[in-house]
């Protein structure tokens, strides 16, 4: 369990709160509006109305008590740009900032964050690929290109174990497990594909989009 700081109630901020709280953590939310604070309230252990911009506020935020500082402001880039600052001068162990632009990631990263999320770009791109194709129910990208996929098993591979279509070899790709009702990941080269299941597959994304016809 973490203690972590969320800065900003918007709608990501809200979201954010709800899985934390999901998984077990302590959460404080912070904002200025009162109204956004009230939105937030379920899903998280505390939270304070104030000026986030504000030196005297963060201050008596016990920064350094958290092991993780989330800034969620997506409506006014100087103001999270600001308080990343604070954050960092103020003791923050980790600050994860919410940007827009590539530009906006190199000056939250000059400026005290330690990493940076584009949830409308990640988003987006989920988007794009989890629809264009009938075949995909799932997806998820990863770094350098890497993406897991969750896709429906090729008629021509009904009936064939994961040894015979050798896509390792020929594609760089992994099978990691197949759904049958639930996900079963014990997966060896004698695991026999059925069309009509879906299995889940990591690999380069280029490279699934080449055998799949994506």
């Amino acid at each position: 369990m973490k203690n972590i700081l969320i800065v900003g109630a918007g709608r990501f901020g809200v979201y954010t709160a709800e899985k934390l709280r999901s998984l077990g953590h302590q959460i404080m939310a912070v904002d200025r509006d009162e109204e956004r604070i009230s939105n937030i309230l379920p899903y998280v252990t505390d939270a304070q109305i104030g000026d986030c911009a504000s030196q005297e506020f963060i201050e008596s935020l016990g920064v350094p008590d958290y092991d993780l500082c989330i800034v969620a402001i997506g409506d006014d880039f100087l103001n999270s740009l600001e308080i990343t600052s604070m954050l960092s001068e103020h003791g923050a162990h980790f600050v994860v900032a919410r940007a827009s632009t590539a530009s906006q990631e190199k000056f939250l990263l000059r400026n005290g964050a330690n990493a940076v999320v584009f949830p409308e770009r990640q988003l987006a791109s989920w988007t794009a690929i989890r629809y264009s194709s009938s075949n995909i129910s799932n997806y998820i990208e990863l770094m350098d290109g890497y993406s897991i996929v969750e896709i429906l098993v090729p008629r021509a591979w009904d009936g064939k174990n994961v040894g015979e279509i050798n896509v390792r070899q020929k594609y760089g790709i992994n099978i990691l497990g197949v759904r049958n009702g639930s996900m079963n990941m014990d997966i060896s080269t004698g695991t026999t594909l059925h069309y009509g299941q879906n299995m889940l597959i990591l690999g380069k994304l280029e490279n699934i989009q080449k055998l799949f016809n994506l």
